[in-house]
């Protein structure tokens, strides 16, 4: 893989974002090597962890929004001959189908975040267990600079309650790690130093208990967010998520791309 580590330690699964040098922003490629390390995560027997966690200053930045992200999306995506459905399709497979999916995986699963985790950052940590974020860890989704209501994997009404999902959502903001803890979205906060050791401990923990037990108690979590609304909303809010994209392509003639607004939604995270 040229852009995630899989390593294993003992019954622990290590997923390590190893793009540093562009903040572990996501692109094609990362995202597709990220799914085939879960679903080899998954397919051992041997695991019962997993940690998703990130080499560098940063966990993600987001989707990449530069000029190599833009060539992997115009490779894929046909907006000049299929227009919104191109992007529909390709964002349902990728972000929502993947995120979806990695969710509901029967392991348990920790996010260890530092630094920036930003919009598509969300969607990395979002769909595990737990988190456990550094004191420098800092999240937010400022895709309104892009007239989109939010990213693909609609986390946020669930993780931080509406008012402060509203909040999130509105201003763009970042929001802190020990915040983040009080609204429950994150479970521990810990210094930068021993993130790593701290997510570890942690997992070897969990991973002494038995995996049917295990699976049990995610599902029943899982499921009893899904009665309440949660995957039909993970849909409705994405089918919502892609009006903004429709927006921009009748704006500008059929001509646009995902990344219209690109320097506003920059400025945002000017300094990631």
């Amino acid at each position: 893989m040229d852009f995630i580590n899989y390593e294993t330690d003992n019954k622990v699964a290590v997923i390590t974002l190893d793009r540093p040098e562009k903040s572990n922003a996501q692109h094609a490629p990362m995202l597709r090597e990220l799914d085939s390390a879960w679903d080899t995560a998954a397919a051992d027997d041997d695991i019962r962890v997993i940690v998703v966690r990130a080499n560098g200053k940063h966990f993600s930045a987001g989707h990449d929004l530069s000029d190599e992200g833009k060539h992997w999306w115009s490779q894929e995506v046909d907006i000049q001959n299929k227009g919104l459905e191109a992007v529909y399709q390709w964002e349902r497979t990728h972000y929502l189908g993947f995120t979806r999916k990695w969710r509901d995986i029967p392991k348990p699963s920790i996010a260890a975040v530092q630094g920036a985790c930003i919009a598509g950052g969300l969607m990395l940590a979002w769909p595990c267990d737990l988190i456990i974020a550094a004191d420098d860890a800092k999240f937010s989704d400022p895709v309104a600079r892009m007239a989109i209501g939010g990213v693909e994997y609609h986390g946020h009404t669930w993780e931080l309650g509406a008012r402060k999902a509203k909040e999130l959502l509105f201003t763009g903001r970042y929001l802190g790690a020990e915040e983040a803890e009080k609204l429950g979205m994150v479970n521990r906060v810990v210094s930068r130093d021993s993130l790593d050791s701290e997510t570890m401990q942690l997992a070897h923990e969990i991973a002494e208990m038995h995996p049917f037990g295990l699976a049990a108690a995610k599902r029943a979590v899982n499921q009893t967010l899904d009665i309440m609304g949660f995957y039909a909303s993970l849909q409705s809010v994405f089918d919502i998520h892609a009006t903004g994209h429709g927006n921009a392509l009748s704006v500008t003639g059929g001509k646009a791309t995902i990344l219209s607004n690109l320097q506003e939604m920059k400025s945002g995270a000017k300094h990631v």
